[in-house]
């Protein structure tokens, strides 16, 4: 198992592109990761299982598409509200 903790945090664009190609191989190659990271498009792709906290606390967990797109918790509503559409998703 391999942890990452916001693994693109203060890169270049650039480099955040480079990393998250690692990352995306290794899911491909079956490797299992914890990833922690604001990156929620590459999150909703990657990822098998998608866990949102707020203070130390898990608030919402679930598939990505159940997450991203039937969030059932008020937090979790305004988190990617206010994430996605200061990615453009």
């Amino acid at each position: 198992m391999i942890f990452f903790c916001e693994a693109t945090s203060a890169l270049d664009p650039k480099l955040v592109g480079d990393v998250l190609k690692v990352i995306d191989q290794l899911a491909r190659e079956g490797m299992t990761m914890v990833v922690v990271t604001h990156e929620m498009g590459f999150a909703r792709e990657v990822a098998d299982e998608v866990i949102f906290m707020d203070k130390a606390v898990i608030v919402e967990e679930g598939p990505p598409e159940q997450v991203f797109d039937h969030p059932r918790h008020e937090r979790t509503c305004e988190f990617l509200g206010m994430i996605l559409s200061d990615q453009g998703l």
